[in-house]
């Protein structure tokens, strides 16, 4: 299959990718159309490490080595690009959704690496990016639903909310939202199971490139 031609099909998307130069090389001109840019830095000085699929910037006061996955969904995954990217085109090519125990099986690994996979291909395709939050981002969370002493008397019954109970600054019956900003950028929010200290700092560490600077209340 020639490389200026796109996979059509599964079959054609695990051969295409299967060559880990052609997956650097095709989101490398998806993520730079212009040339690669340091995630770091911004500097577009650089030599490529073939042998190691990295670049190294040449700016002076960096330095540094990247590669394609650095501060996208891909990042500290040990998963190469060419199962990631078959499994992207699988999940976006599957009209009625795929589970992770179909998709283990058709990139051959393990159900806990595909649910994985799925939940961060499933995340950006909402923000619509592979990227990370970076730069100045804000973070805060909060509960969202409406006030219990607004509900009719059956329904706070049904939902066990005492009678007088859950006024308006009452977390009860209420949803937890974390919300990030990136300033003068992306907006995300995501629904989380509460808004304690290890699942919201794994949520930031999730969605923010290390090295940003993150503004919260606590």
């Amino acid at each position: 299959m020639s490389k200026d031609r796109k996979p059509t099909s599964l079959i054609e998307a695990i051969r295409y990718f299967s060559d880990l130069d052609v997956c650097t090389e095709f989101v490398a001109n998806l993520r730079w159309p212009n040339g690669p840019v340091c995630p770091r830095c911004g500097s577009t000085e650089h030599s490529y490490l073939t042998t190691r699929r990295l670049w190294k910037c040449k700016n002076r006061e960096c330095r540094k080595q990247y590669s394609v996955k650095l501060g996208t969904i891909f990042e500290d995954s040990p998963l190469g690009l060419d199962k990631w990217l078959p499994a992207v085109w699988l999940i976006a090519n599957s009209k009625n959704g795929i589970s992770s125990h179909k998709l283990a099986r058709a990139l051959d690994v393990t159900q806990k690496s595909s649910w994985f996979m799925l939940h961060r291909i499933r995340l950006a395709m909402q923000t619509g990016s592979f990227m990370k939050l970076s730069g100045e981002v804000e973070v805060d969370e909060s509960y969202i639903g409406g006030k219990a002493r607004n509900m009719h008397a059956a329904d706070r019954r049904r939902k066990g909310i005492p009678e007088g109970g859950g006024g308006g600054r009452s977390t009860q019956n209420k949803t937890a939202v974390l919300g990030m900003r990136e300033r003068g950028g992306t907006v995300r929010a995501e629904v989380v199971p509460n808004v304690g200290g290890p699942v919201l700092q794994s949520r930031v560490r999730r969605s923010i490139e290390p090295g940003a600077t993150v503004y919260t209340d606590k």
